[in-house]
């Protein structure tokens, strides 16, 4: 079926507001009588605190309120596990704990305050490791963790947060079926998300003591119910305002310092703005999970997997608090299985306490960390086998019919179909251009998001619609896509049709954005929404004697009898279908002989799709996610020493910028079977996960050396490549380390 405006690549128009500062994100919020808080944060990765003496803080000229956690109720906080205090009380567990909290007339006089408060500790013994952090006699960072509310009840050790597991079969038997077994550990690095918005947050209270907010947070509704907890206030008293967020990447979900600004706004009777400077964002702002994952597959002699076990330990840091699932855990542990038929799987995944940062959700939660660790495991495998990689994987890709490892079962499924395309685009078999070149792929699928959303279309007098939503654009273009559905059911050009941020008094409830659901939620809900109003417009028509393909003259006519015409839907989509979005990758890369650097020459990504409703911003999610998965496998870290970050900048984390992106190439196989309007699938987590493994697979193919842990820098394949001359696993000759 044709679309007018769904499939057309329409530019975005938010753009000259955002780079000419018109768009007022939460950090431009002022009030009047606005005030500034600042945290002080600890300097220590566990210990006791002796005492805090504010004294010279509170004189300080411009100081209006210094807190600590005396003065605060005895609330943990959390997304689902409720186990982080909203100041540290008698005792820190990681480096950036917040330990005081100052409000001042600016935020010069509030950072100034922080260094003149007195903290006394008591050094305790701590633990950075996830692996030493579970043997018997570990330090443990918190005594009573079952107590917690949210707290998964199965706990094998103190420091373990959740469990989570997943099983196909008999996977002893298949081990004793293979005809022969393989392992291998792989480890992956701390990363932040990379957003350019730092956390940022207003919090006012009004003269009846109702609560307002505006946060750098794409889930209003769960925002609103987490602080009515915090705050021990009816959700009632509390709204939140949406305002624009300067990138998300899973990381703009948590209440941060909210709790604090309101309790500086309580004491003081004055508007409180806190916004984090980037030192505080790598140091306590929820980045993504290190991972040390070990796989052992069983193989058939025809090149067959017949078993497959997987531990993932993922070094969660000192709470959980930040992590929004039910089970507290990472969902993308079950990537252990790959995209392939796997009768008989066992995959266990810990996450687990130490002294670190609290880590929480990125893009893809806990996947690019699972497929790099299986891809490359993969690629080793066929390598033993003496199979190409590619070959090792037809033998094994998943079909229709078939289960994935958390149960879902699978329909059109089409793993065969983009890998076949990935490796045509790219030229996979064809003669390398030179030495020191090699080729590597990788494959993953993503899930299309759930989750539940209202909306509202509105038709106004001068015939034009206004699409009123309380999801927040994160920096997607979701809105566009929203505008773009309502535009082609009502017959209208996108210019007609506006967004209205909803507040949370608007609604009774909204999932929010996160986990690849917006097309497919705010979509539907916005296209019910629409053929509602639709409905409407033809019966008024009708019934007024005006023409129906004449907006604004029903709109007219019905604003003349004092009725506005509107249409609302509430879309629930509780569960994931059988549907899933395939991604095949194909990196070439070149090394350097004498320094081990890797150049990335083209990169190749292919995906499953459904219907594509606005493709210049579907290929922009695209790009995206493929640019992050390249930092994260060649350069991001946040570098840490027993707790302490030393990366403070986004500098020394080492973004990728332009100068760092290779050639891509980009298929798209549509194919209209998603569950979102007009069949639409997703796209947003889809190409990040399977771009490190690709490129390290890509690397040992040039070089003849695997690298294990991530990022793959110079420094480690240049001794690696050292290390396998010394052993004679690579000849001396000239080029050669």
């Amino acid at each position: 079926m044709a679309h007018r405006i769904v499939g057309k690549p329409i530019g975005r128009v938010d753009g000259v507001e955002k780079v000419s500062g018109e768009a007022r994100y939460s950090g431009d919020v002022s009030a009047p009588g606005l005030i500034w808080g600042k945290a002080l944060r600890s300097p220590l990765p566990h210990a006791r605190i002796v005492r805090i003496d504010t004294s010279r803080a509170k004189a300080l000229s411009g100081v209006l309120a210094v807190l600590t956690a005396k003065d605060l109720p005895n609330i943990l906080v959390g997304r689902r596990m409720f186990d982080m205090p909203v100041l540290a009380r008698d005792r820190v567990r990681f480096i950036g704990e917040k330990v005081a909290v100052v409000a001042a007339a600016d935020p010069d006089i509030a950072e100034e305050a922080t260094t003149l408060i007195d903290v006394e500790y008591d050094d305790l013994p701590a633990v950075f490791d996830p692996e030493a952090a579970i043997v018997a006699g570990a330090p443990v960072v918190h005594e009573n963790p079952e107590a917690y509310e949210g707290a998964p009840a199965e706990r094998p050790h103190a420091n373990v947060q959740s469990v989570l597991r997943f099983k196909l079969g008999d996977v002893e038997a298949g081990f004793r079926e293979a005809d022969r077994t393989f392992e291998h550990t792989l480890r992956t690095q701390l990363a932040h998300q990379g957003y350019l918005e730092p956390h940022a947050g207003v919090v006012a209270i009004d003269e009846d003591g109702r609560v307002q907010v505006w946060a750098s947070n794409k889930m209003p509704f769960r925002l609103k119910e987490l602080l009515s907890h915090a705050l021990q206030l009816p959700q009632e008293k509390i709204r939140v305002n949406l305002t624009p967020i300067g990138g998300d990447f899973g990381g703009k979900g948590s209440l941060m310092d909210l709790p604090l600004a309101y309790h500086l706004a309580r004491v003081t009777g004055r508007p409180v703005k806190m916004v984090m400077r980037y030192a505080e964002e790598l140091m306590a702002g929820n980045p993504r999970h290190p991972a040390v994952i070990t796989l052992r597959t069983g193989v058939s002699r025809d090149g067959r997997i017949v078993a497959r076990s997987v531990r993932a330990l993922f070094n969660s840091g000192a709470y959980a608090a930040f992590k929004p699932a039910p089970s507290v855990s990472l969902g993308g542990a079950s990537m252990g299985a790959g995209v392939y038929r796997i009768p008989n799987l066992w995959i266990e995944s810990f996450c687990v306490y130490t002294n670190n940062i609290p880590c929480g959700h990125a893009r893809s939660p806990g996947e690019p960390q699972m497929v790099f660790a299986e891809e490359s495991h993969m690629d080793m495998i066929a390598k033993e086998l003496a199979l190409d990689p590619a070959e090792f994987r037809r033998r094994n890709l998943l079909k229709d019919g078939d289960h994935l490892a958390n149960g879902h079962h699978l329909e059109h499924v089409r793993a065969s179909d983009t890998l076949e395309a990935a490796l045509k685009a790219s030229e996979y078999s064809q003669p390398k251009p030179g030495p020191w070149i090699g080729r590597g792929m990788a494959m993953t699928h993503r899930h299309i998001g759930v989750g539940f959303t209202n909306a509202v279309v509105r038709l106004g007098v001068d015939g034009r619609v206004t699409l009123r939503i309380a999801l927040p654009d994160t920096g997607t273009g979701a809105h566009l896509v929203l505008r773009q559905v309502v535009a082609e059911v009502l017959g209208l050009a996108v210019d007609d049709v506006e967004i209205e941020m909803a507040t949370t008094d608007d609604f009774a409830t909204d999932s929010g954005v996160g986990g690849s659901r917006v097309t497919h939620t705010g979509g539907r809900a916005a296209y019910h929404a629409a053929e509602k109003l639709k409905a409407q417009i033809q019966a008024e028509a009708s019934k007024l004697g005006v023409p129906g393909d004449s907006l604004a003259a029903v709109a007219r006519a019905a604003a003349r009898e004092g009725r506005t015409l509107e249409a609302s839907h509430f879309y629930d989509a509780k569960a994931h279908g059988a549907v899933t979005s395939f991604t095949a990758q194909v990196a070439e890369v070149a090394v350097d002989a004498q320094t081990g650097q890797v150049t990335v020459r083209r990169f190749t990504t292919a995906h499953d799709v459904g219907t594509v409703i606005n493709p210049l911003g579907h290929q922009g999610q695209i790009e995206g996610g493929l640019i992050q998965g390249l930092g994260f496998a060649l350069m991001e870290e946040i570098k840490t020493e027993e707790g302490r970050i030393s990366t403070l900048s986004l500098g020394d984390v080492k973004l990728p910028t332009i100068q760092d992106i290779p050639p891509l190439t980009t298929v798209i196989l549509e194919d209209p079977v998603g569950p979102g309007p007009f069949n639409a699938k997703a796209i947003g987590e889809g190409s990040i996960s399977s771009v490190a493994p690709a490129i390290a697979n890509a690397v040992a193919d040039a070089c003849g050396v695997r690298i294990l842990s991530l990022p793959i820098t110079a420094e480690k394949v240049y001794f690696a490549l050292k290390e396998a001359v010394r052993e004679a696993r690579l000849p001396t000759e000239e080029g050669r380390p």
